[in-house]
């Protein structure tokens, strides 16, 4: 593990492992590197050298006084400069939201990979006062019963797709320790509004992938944010949902080369 200083001096822990062109790797919300990441890494490594980020609040990572969706794209945009070569990235869910917020402050992004997360407007996508209610639980101490509510209200998981989340136990027990640092994401993705003329100087090329079963907010987001963008396409991965990563491992290893090696 080393650490990368963001622009606001907050530390970022990044793992790197494996041998090939850079690829960094940008997790979502209740989640760090290793949840995320764990059935997948090592078939990467195999292709890439890669580096995987704790986002700031989690892990082994510091965080900042204040929140902001800029200081997350300020922290994804340090760990790309601090790598002496073009970078492939991949973010997860509200990791892609801060990965495509930082391919605005690096050139040094090769192409980008964005998994559901991007949302052409974020006020309505979810139910009223959601992030409310999950508050709510926090203060309650029902810490789980947060979890499973994001899971299951704002990301329309099945019940079989959750359970296996469930059934991997460490990484779960992680994401419990997580789960505060949801609420404040939740309101930063409810005020985010797409608007393609911030990214005109983004042209690497992006692709945005969306689980074939997924709720149709997702495809409609990602076909959305792919018109905005100077060269982009929408890929489905089909019978998935949002978890590609850990249902089908290979499937997701399989789209991410080819598109990084093409």
């Amino acid at each position: 593990m080393r650490s990368v200083t963001s622009r606001d001096g907050t530390r970022i822990a990044v793992w790197q492992g494996g041998a090939g062109p850079a690829l960094l790797l940008v997790h979502g919300a209740t989640a760090d590197h290793m949840t995320t990441w764990r059935l997948v890494s090592p078939a990467l490594e195999r292709r890439f050298t890669v580096y995987a980020m704790d986002r700031r609040g989690r892990g082994d990572s510091a965080d900042g006084p204040a929140y902001d969706l800029q200081r997350e794209a300020e922290d994804v945009a340090a760990v790309i400069d601090s790598i002496d070569a073009p970078v492939n990235v991949v973010g997860h869910s509200y990791g892609a939201l801060c990965a495509i917020e930082a391919a605005r402050l690096t050139g040094h992004v090769r192409r980008l990979i964005l998994y559901e997360g991007v949302p052409l407007r974020g006020e309505g996508l979810y139910p009223a006062r959601i992030a409310d209610r999950l508050e709510a639980l926090l203060a309650a101490g029902d810490v789980e019963g947060m979890l499973v509510a994001m899971y299951r209200e704002l990301v329309q998981m099945p019940a079989e797709e959750l359970e296996l989340l469930r059934a991997q136990r460490e990484a779960w027990s992680r994401r419990l320790t997580n789960v505060a640092t949801m609420p404040r994401e939740l309101r930063a993705e409810q005020a985010y509004v797409f608007r393609a003329e911030r990214f005109a100087g983004v042209t690497a090329p992006v692709l945005l992938l969306v689980g074939g079963d997924s709720p149709p907010r997702e495809l409609l987001n990602a076909e959305g944010v792919a018109a905005g963008l100077h060269d982009a396409r929408v890929v489905l991965l089909p019978g998935q949902q949002h978890t590609a990563m850990h249902t089908t491992p290979e499937l997701f290893v399989r789209t991410v080369e080819a598109f990084f090696l093409d």
